[in-house]
Formats: C-alpha cells, structure tokens, sequence
C-alpha cells in the first residue's frame, strides 16, 4: 500500500488535537491538553518505549503476516522484520516521528555496513553520522523527510547534528530522563550508578536505599501532582487520571512502582530501557543486550526486509478505513485508546474488525490495569473478539520497559 500522505507538515499535526482536546480552549484543562498538544508537535520519543520482544510472543508474529501498527520511535517496526512478515503499514500523527521512521528504514538499506548501522544509533554520540546522512542517506529520502532533518536551529546547526551527540537525550523523553537525573542528582544519588549493580539483588538494595525514597520528598510530590509533569513521557491530561487511579492515588507513587519493576525486575545485562533510564545510552555489544534491529544477528533479515514497511503521516483508523476486508493479521496500538474518546473507539473497533483476517490478533497498552474497551465499545463488536486476561497478566510481566500498568491481548473470535 503507497504512503497516504508523503508530505510531511503542521496540517497533520491538527489531528494531534483532535486525540487530545476533550474541553474547552480557555479552561484550565483545556489550555493543559493544548500545550501537550504543543509539545507532542515535535519529537517524543527517540525510542520507543514499548517492548517489541513482547509484542511478537503476543503476536505469534510469523513470516507473511500483515501488520499495522502505530509507529512512534520505529524500534518496533524494525523488530518486527526480524520474523519477516508481509507488510508492515506504519501510521504516526507526529510529524518527527515519521521523519525519524523513514530515516532509520534508509539507515538500515543504504548505510554500508551493520557497524555503521551501530554507530548511527546505538552509540551514545559520533562525530561523524552527520557526515554519513550526507553521503549515505539524503539521496534516499524523500523530500519532506530530508528537510525535517536539514532544517537548522536559531544556532545555524542542522537538526540532524543530533546524531553526532547523543541523540536518545533529545525529544521530551531523553528532556524527561534528563530531568530525572537532575532530581536525584539533587538529593546527593547519581542514577549511573546503577550500572555498578552485580546481580538483581543489588539492584534492588540500590532501588530501595537510594532512590525509593526520592519519591518521598515532598518537592517531587508537590510537582508530580501537576498534569504537565509526564508531558515529557508523552502522557496527554487525560492519560495522567487514569494513569494517578492506578497506583495509591498520587502519581509519585505510581512512578516509585513503575521504576522499581525497571530497577529490579529483570538483570540490567538483559533489558536496554534499563540502560536509557540509567545509563542515558544503550550497552556496547557484549555488554548487554541491544534493540533487535541493532543486534548483529538480526542485521541481514532486519536489511532484507526493510522494503516491506510503508510509513503513513495518517491515523489508525483512516488507514484502515482504506484496506480491503480480512486484509490485516496484526494490529498493535500502543497505548493510543487511552487518549480516545468513545466515538474514536468505536470507528476505531468497526475498521478494525472489517479490516481482520481470520485469526487477527489485536494488542495495546495502556496507563492504567484495565482494558479500555469494555463499555466504551460497543457490545456487537466486541463480541467478536476474545479478550486473553490471563495471557495480557503474562505478558505485561514480561515487559522489560516496565512503564505501563495493563498489557492486553484481543483474538478474533471463530
């Protein structure tokens, strides 16, 4: 399926108000959704922060299927290759992000070799990825695409000299983490210290003797309890109330829950949003493991492959409402329901449902434990899916980003 739209440009980015506007522009929460509105403009994530190792064990991803998925940071679009799959349709409103998901395609087929590959978004910073787009990956991209990267700064340095530092403390997640460090900084702990943790059990003493109780602190409380706050984790007004109903009612606590499963659920050596979160950077090869499309032994299928994603500047569920009947195997949401209403639910639901192969297979996250679907979409489509909870608990267990409360599994019903 061609692109939907190959240029790249603010009208799209009207859509973004459409998901998250839900009052009145001169109220206090309606002037809250417009700035993240605003800010969500730009880039967000410089990775994605999701687990793509969990979604194809929930997808039984397998050679041939289709997918449609949404694509923020494209770690996950990359991932999927790995089990050569049909065709992936990638579908973001964020104009940055599309930028970046046509770039890592292009990195992926025309830069020479993996360890260039490497260099270009696995290291915390090189001089030289600068150079490389120029030779390597501006005669492949498209128009719109190549002046989102060019575009230069107040400073005169070209947006895409974020790749010659570390390019993962951009976007408002790398702004957040950033800001994360400068908290605990604050209270005399420096989260890099971390990586000095031998085995889980030290993870956890560190967890729980140096940084639980950063969360304690009545300054971090007084500014979590603002909606604004999670901005930098993409996390829309809306998104905040179900995320704070999750946890002891405030969200400084939901966050202590959230960080300690990061912290001390799974060995360091294994889990890469880890290394971000403490690190600022991912493992060097052999220090850990690595994003699947920069691991060496996925290099030549992910480079093989590559040509089977379209990136789309639309919404979910225009694209569907473009595909033919029983066209799509996979569908993977992200947590993008929780900023839905229940009409964008339900148009949602409809093409989704049309859209199904026999034996599609739905997932998505979301802030809070519980699904978001059950009386918001309607009875008649939901009764042609099975909703697997036992599984979704599994999988949500699994999940080495640890940011989410829920993880949740729909099957087309027989």
């Amino acid at each position: 399926m061609t692109d939907l739209s190959s240029e790249l440009g603010f009208r799209r980015n009207r859509q973004l108000g459409k998901a998250v506007y839900r009052n009145r522009a001169l109220s206090r929460a309606g002037f809250s959704e417009r700035l993240f509105a605003l800010l969500f403009s730009g880039l967000v994530y410089p990775q994605i922060w999701e687990d793509p190792e969990v979604d194809m064990q929930a997808m039984d991803l397998l050679e041939g299927h289709r997918i449609v998925t949404i694509a923020s940071g494209g770690c996950n679009v990359l991932a999927y290759l790995t089990r050569s799959p049909a065709h992936i349709d990638a579908v973001d409103l964020n104009t940055a992000h599309i930028a970046l998901n046509r770039l890592k395609l292009a990195a992926v087929m025309h830069l020479p070799a993996q360890a260039d590959l490497f260099r270009f978004f696995g290291e915390a910073g090189n001089a030289t990825n600068s150079a490389a787009y120029d030779r390597f990956l501006a005669p492949h991209l498209d128009a719109a695409t190549r002046r989102y990267w060019e575009k230069r700064s107040w400073r005169g340095r070209r947006r895409i000299a974020t790749f010659d530092a570390n390019f993962y403390a951009t976007g408002l997640l790398g702004l957040f983490i950033a800001a994360g460090h400068r908290t605990a900084r604050m209270f005399g702990i420096d989260p890099r210290d971390m990586l000095d943790a031998g085995d889980i059990d030290s993870q956890r003493r560190f967890f729980e003797e140096r940084l639980a109780p950063i969360f304690d602190k009545k300054l971090l409380r007084l500014v979590l309890s603002r909606k604004s706050s999670l901005f930098g984790l993409g996390i829309p007004p809306a998104q905040y109330d179900a995320l704070i109903g999750a946890g002891d009612g405030s969200m400084a606590g939901v966050l202590k829950a959230r960080l300690e499963k990061l912290a001390c659920d799974f060995p360091l050596r294994d889990n890469y949003f880890a290394w971000q979160a403490f690190a600022r950077r991912y493992p060097s090869p052999g220090e850990g493991a690595l994003p699947a499309y920069l691991d060496r032994a996925n290099y030549a299928t992910v480079r093989q492959n590559a040509g089977r994603v379209a990136v789309h500047h639309v919404n979910f569920t225009e694209l569907l409402a473009k595909k033919p009947a029983a066209s799509v195997d996979r569908f993977v949401l992200l947590d993008a329901q929780d900023w839905m209403s229940d009409a964008q639910l339900n148009a949602l639901w409809t093409e989704i449902t049309r859209t199904a192969a026999p034996g599609a297979r739905v997932i998505f996250r979301t802030a809070a434990a519980e699904s978001v679907l059950p009386g918001r979409v309607s009875d008649a489509l939901l009764s042609q899916w099975h909703y697997a909870e036992k599984e979704s608990l599994e999988y949500l267990s699994r999940d080495r980003s640890a940011i989410y409360g829920g993880f949740h599994l729909y099957r087309r019903a027989a």
